[in-house]
């Protein structure tokens, strides 16, 4: 089976009515056919127009999931429609409710002419301001200077991961467990030679937190031994996405722009939900006889702000499954071109795809992860509270699964929309059926990447963040704030990187879905792709079910 070097099919091959979207390799495939016995007993053989054969949709896609889109739409026009309303509504006395007093002549409250002074506490303040103003000086400094540090360090990781990801991996894999050792001991036993931290943390407890920490340790060490066959299978994985991504290297540029789009549409309803609170009036209460003034809410803003706040979160997830599409998007563009040749366009397609005819398809992603998300919120707040019951439990076990099906659902059913441009639901089913009939296991792109490319982040950002806390302590006198730079120096970073982690992860899911497509037709678009994913072990589970409709 060569590399293919005609235009790929169209999206519906008509030419093709005799196989299946995922029909079964022939003898002559580098895939060869699953065996007769787990295939189950005499099985009838499908309807050729039950599945249809998958590729890149290039052309013209018409709208799918439209009413979820209009509902989007809805619950943002409502919520900035009221927001505006909260505005000009507002009651300017809201701030000024200690101000007024009960006049038993009129039984109302009126404003009396007294009034506050906050000299006190704005002396306060700017004692307390010009006290730290040389910890957030070289704070601020230590943030900008790491903000622009962390464009080459990002870079020179995705260079190392493309070009020596074996090497890194096992270069760096000792120091996921010498880090968290390191920096356990160290806090150990500074906070023993420092009298304020020993009054602050008991022998007692500072034993307790080292013992906690070296479990934990342990527990890592146990996941890289038990694993330890699958993670050279898995660094090839991460250099060939890391291939892939240098390739598009405008992603950089586009889903920051996103993210920056959706504080732009946050920053107004932030502002709305403050003016709602000054929408209401000053009332008298009555307590022991006695009447004071107290503010009381119009009863609409309890309910805006459960739109507003619901707003926001279905646009935080839309967004989120927006950079998914239009990095599945431009990658599979650029898989399913031929060889040394980059596609034209790829990045605005996948925008102009992402935002018009599948931005219901968005839209709908987002709020199926939404709603996981708050289930598994209510569900875990349950669980703390520890509620008695054998019901109770498998309840919660089984709500548990439902969600972690749907978040496996959901991970590859926006890949797979990017690709075609199909419907949320037709994505998802036809998603399933690809990887089943394929017997592709899921556990290496799906956990074991992320995890590993989690570890590489931390150890360079744990590494980037003593390299900080030494030179801080070389040039200014901050003492203990030290730590304090180091740490938000580390934290920093850590987001900067798992932004990088984020977008390599979907395109290691992307690849994963052109490659099981590729496998379906017996075609092989990208070899180098070919020759990393055929060593993924075959999932017998996914043959067995098969087996049943």
């Amino acid at each position: 089976m060569g590399s293919k070097e005609e235009a790929p099919t169209p999206l519906y091959d008509a030419a093709s009515p005799t196989e299946p979207l995922l029909f079964k390799p022939t003898a002559s495939s580098a895939y060869p056919p699953p065996e007769p016995a787990q295939l189950g007993p005499s099985e009838p053989d499908p309807d050729p127009n039950q599945f249809l054969r998958i590729s890149f949709n290039y052309g013209p896609r018409p709208f799918k999931d439209l009413p979820f889109l209009i509902l989007f739409l809805l619950f943002l026009i409502c919520t900035f429609a009221f927001g505006i309303f909260s505005i000009f509504h507002r009651n300017d006395n809201y701030a000024a409710v200690s101000s007024f007093t009960y006049d038993s002549n009129s039984t109302s409250c009126t404003k009396s002419s007294s009034s506050s002074s906050n000299s006190d506490r704005v002396s306060e303040s700017s004692v307390f301001s010009s006290s730290s103003s040389s910890l957030w000086k070289i704070s601020i400094w230590t943030l900008v200077a790491t903000l622009i540090l962390s464009v080459p360090i990002f870079f020179l990781l995705l260079l190392l991961l493309k070009h020596y990801t074996k090497q890194l991996v096992y270069a760096l894999l000792p120091f996921f467990i010498i880090m968290p050792v390191f920096f356990d001991v160290y806090w150990f036993v500074a906070c023993t030679l420092s009298s304020a931290c020993t009054d602050v943390f008991p022998l007692v407890y500072r034993i307790f937190v080292l013992v906690f920490v070296l479990l934990m340790v342990g527990i890592v060490v146990w996941i890289i031994v038990a694993n330890w066959h699958r993670i050279e299978l898995t660094a090839r994985i991460i250099g060939v996405a890391s291939d892939a991504l240098s390739r598009n290297l405008g992603l950089f540029l586009v889903i920051p722009f996103l993210t920056l789009g959706l504080v732009v549409c946050y920053a107004p309803i932030v502002v709305f939900l403050v003016f709602a609170r000054f929408n209401g009036r000053i009332v008298a209460k009555e307590s022991d006889g006695e009447y004071t003034c107290v503010w009381k809410q119009d009863s609409w803003v309890p309910a805006y702000y459960a739109l507003a706040i619901l707003t926001m979160l279905w646009s935080l997830t839309t967004m989120v499954e927006a950079q998914v599409y239009v990095i599945s998007g431009t990658i599979a563009q650029w898989y399913f071109s031929k060889d040394d040749e980059k596609p034209k366009g790829s990045i605005r397609s996948s925008l102009r795809n992402a935002f018009g005819p599948s931005s219901g398809t968005v839209c709908l992603s987002g709020l199926l992860i939404c709603a996981v998300r708050m289930v598994r919120a209510a569900v875990d707040s349950a669980r703390q509270e520890d509620v008695p019951g054998i019901v109770n439990l498998v309840l919660r076990c089984c709500v548990n699964a439902l969600l972690s099906a749907i978040d496996f659902l959901n991970k590859f059913t926006i890949n797979f929309a990017a690709i075609t441009g199909e419907a949320y639901c037709t994505s998802a089913r036809m998603t399933y059926e690809l990887l089943k009939r394929n017997l592709l296991s899921a556990v290496f792109v799906e956990t074991i990447s992320t995890r590993l490319l989690a570890g590489v982040v931390f150890v360079v950002s744990a590494v980037y963040a003593i390299v900080v806390c030494a030179i801080v302590q070389g040039v200014s006198d901050l003492g203990v704030n030290t730590y304090i730079v180091a740490v938000l120096a580390w934290i920093l970073l850590i987001i900067v990187l798992g932004y990088f982690v984020h977008v390599l992860d979907n395109v290691i899911d992307t690849v994963y879905i052109c490659y099981a497509i590729d496998r379906d037709r017996g075609e092989v678009y990208k070899q180098e792709v070919h020759e990393v994913y055929v060593h993924l072990p075959i999932d017998r589970n996914s043959n067995r079910s098969s087996s049943f409709p």
